[in-house]
């Protein structure tokens, strides 16, 4: 009895007249154990007192002397106690900071998107382009030559099938190392500015 009072379960109502003359009553009603004396002594100075033990030192009460059950709940009224918040996870916790941390980067990128250089979308697109250009110039580059050295082969050795084949081939093969070599040097320019500069200096005319 003593550990329900300590840790009241179920139902809690509101001390009210009846309920305190009932109390004040039984905690020296001989016909009550020591215990439930004191208990009675002990809710009697609570404004709230369970349900549980209430009824507990009512039904070992006199039935001669105690109030009726309607009697002794008459005005009361049932107070509900408020949930303990649950603890958050470490999971939790650690979900919840990393969402903090989103939401704080991109309020500042909001904050700073005038300030800021914006950033390039069309960059895939652009590249994707270049390098479709460059596969177009290099085959074209590669079937110039062919045609070129086919129609040389073929003046020189009298339409001659095997002939003009290899002059078609050996023209592919002059003009794709040309063209390798034009792209080597527009590489080294474009990456090593020096010797974009370096260059300049040894073509410019003397003075």
């Amino acid at each position: 009895m003593s550990s329900d009072h300590t840790n009241p379960p179920g139902l809690v109502v509101s001390t009210t007249e009846p309920i305190l003359a009932f109390l004040t009553s039984a905690s020296t009603d001989p016909h009550l154990s020591q215990e439930l004396q004191q208990i009675a002594s002990n809710l009697s100075s609570k404004p709230n007192v369970p349900y549980k033990s209430l009824r507990a030192l009512w039904l070992a009460s006199n039935a001669s002397t105690r109030p009726q059950l309607v009697q002794l709940f008459s005005g009361s009224e049932f107070v509900l106690s408020s949930p303990k918040p649950r603890e958050k996870s470490e999971e939790l916790k650690a979900r919840l900071q990393k969402l903090a941390e989103i939401l704080e980067r991109n309020a500042y990128a909001e904050l700073v998107k005038d300030i800021t250089p914006k950033k390039e979308t069309n960059e895939p697109f652009s590249s994707y382009k270049d390098q479709l250009g460059f596969g177009l110039h290099v085959v074209v580059t590669m079937f110039t030559g062919y045609l070129v050295g086919y129609a040389a082969f073929r003046a020189l050795f009298n339409h001659s099938p095997v002939m003009n084949a290899a002059g078609g081939i050996l023209g592919l093969i002059i003009f794709f190392h040309t063209q390798a070599e034009e792209e080597s040097v527009t590489w080294s320019l474009e990456v090593h500015p020096c010797t974009h500069r370096a260059v300049s200096l040894i073509c410019r005319k003397p003075d």
